[in-house]
């Protein structure tokens, strides 16, 4: 018997077929969410945020925050209020600081703890144990910090009472998680810190940093900040979570009826290769009244149905649309003609090996996908139906509920209760625009 088939592990049922119409609005930018509380627990006076995106994840960082002595209310939903401690203030925590499944809460975690006065210990769920933290620890250890992983896993075990100082790094993996990581340790460390990337990875931080105050120097690939900057809390307004759109950009464009709105989506561009991506496909997207939350750029995208066509696509805009290549693949399996995907090589260590759980399961919905050390080759055709083991990657399951809109038979999604991760409520809304999905057990 399989995980997800044990008795009261939810799955998607959705019916084939159907089309999407009017508007959606989708949660809170996940990354955006991490990082108000993070910094906003280090600032000094009161952060006041809205549209935090309230999913396990983004939780998991609140409670760690927490649990080394930052107050933090949630008077509504959606709106969060940090009381910053300072650059110091945080306090050595009673028990191990409990993750979940979220890389980004543990990789930036991993980062801030570096240059405390007090160690800690960085836990997570199955999924997130499995996942590669040398990647964080070895840059931040250049810098003086003493930091432990289980076999390059999490347990991480990051010791108090280093001295800290700036370093000079060249990103050898495109991560904006590992860039932020060496950047909130250089906030703790001696000197100037910078990091060097030749592939353009999410900004988030260094936004979010400025906004708070912090010179930060960013120029040809190359961000810079001083140590012992200190931040002076704001107010924040997350924008819409572009990932999550995107599951509802692809039902627009291979089952949209009329016009289809995904309103309030951040536009961050080192965020919007998802975009540039359905464009080279031939997607009709449409952008309307762009404006600006905070630092982070917004609009709303309005999307029209045509037909796709499979491409190769630009390496360069791999990083750029990293997390939305499950629900691309599926556009590529609704395509016409063959999609080549290469320099994707960090999808295998996802929440899942997004490159093998998503070939495994487009071949069982009888498209021709044969997957790539580093990315996939999809021929696109007549999709069926049956069941689909999403193995727990919220991203994969939520992918397989819009590739049922071009199914001939209904989909059963297995293992599906990680989709709160990142997009609480996503059966409800896909639901109301026109997806005929239902979470059973």
């Amino acid at each position: 018997m399989s995980h997800a088939s044990r008795p009261g592990v939810p799955s998607y049922r959705v019916a084939a077929g159907g089309c999407v119409r009017g508007e959606v609005v989708v949660p809170g930018d996940k990354s955006v969410s991490h990082r108000a509380v993070l910094l906003g627990a280090i600032a000094e006076g009161t952060t006041e945020v809205e549209g935090f995106l309230e999913s396990e994840d983004c939780l998991a960082t609140l409670n760690a925050m927490r649990a080394m002595g930052v107050a933090v209310e949630r008077p509504s939903p959606g709106r969060v209020v940090v009381d910053g401690v300072g650059l110091r203030g945080l306090r050595a925590p009673a028990a191990p600081l409990d993750m979940g499944n979220a890389g980004t809460a543990m990789r930036l975690s991993m980062g801030l703890l570096a240059g405390q006065s007090f160690g800690a210990t960085l836990t997570g769920d199955e999924s997130l144990s499995r996942r590669p933290m040398e990647r964080a620890a070895a840059p931040l250890r250049l810098m003086g910090a003493r930091i432990d992983t289980t076999e390059g896993h999490p347990p991480v075990v990051v010791h108090g009472g280093a001295t800290l100082r700036g370093i000079d790094y060249e990103l050898r993996v495109p991560s904006a998680q590992v860039k932020s990581a060496i950047l909130l340790a250089g906030l703790y460390a001696e000197g100037r810190t910078t990091v060097t990337e030749h592939a353009v990875t999410r900004d988030h931080t260094e936004r979010m940093l400025r906004a708070f105050g912090v010179p930060v120097e960013s120029r040809a690939g190359r961000v810079s900040l001083e140590g012992g900057a200190r931040l002076a809390a704001t107010h924040l307004r997350v924008p819409g979570d572009i990932s999550s759109a995107a599951f509802f950009l692809v039902a627009g464009a291979i089952a949209g009826e009329g016009p289809f709105l995904v309103r309030d989506v951040g536009m961050n561009p080192t965020r919007t290769g998802v975009l540039e991506i359905l464009r080279l496909m031939g997607a009709d997207l449409r952008i309307l009244n762009p404006r600006t939350a905070g630092d982070e750029p917004v609009a709303d995208i309005e999307v029209h149905a045509r037909e796709l066509r499979g491409i190769e696509v630009p390496r360069e805009l791999v990083p750029l649309a990293i997390d939305e290549f499950p629900v691309l693949f599926v556009a590529a399996a609704c395509a016409r003609g063959t999609t080549i995907v290469t320099g994707a090589e960090e999808l295998r260590v996802k929440e899942s090996d997004r490159i093998a759980t998503m070939a495994a399961g487009l071949r069982a919905l009888g498209v021709e996908a044969t997957p790539l050390a580093d990315g996939m080759r999809i021929t696109g055709g007549r999709l069926g139906g049956g069941r689909v083991q999403s193995h727990g990657d919220h991203r994969i399951a939520m992918a397989f509920a819009v590739a049922a809109l071009r199914a001939h038979d209904e989909l059963l999604i297995e293992d599906v209760a990680n989709v709160a991760t990142s997009f609480p409520g996503f059966a409800a809304l896909a639901r109301g625009a026109g997806l005929a999905i239902d979470e059973v057990r």
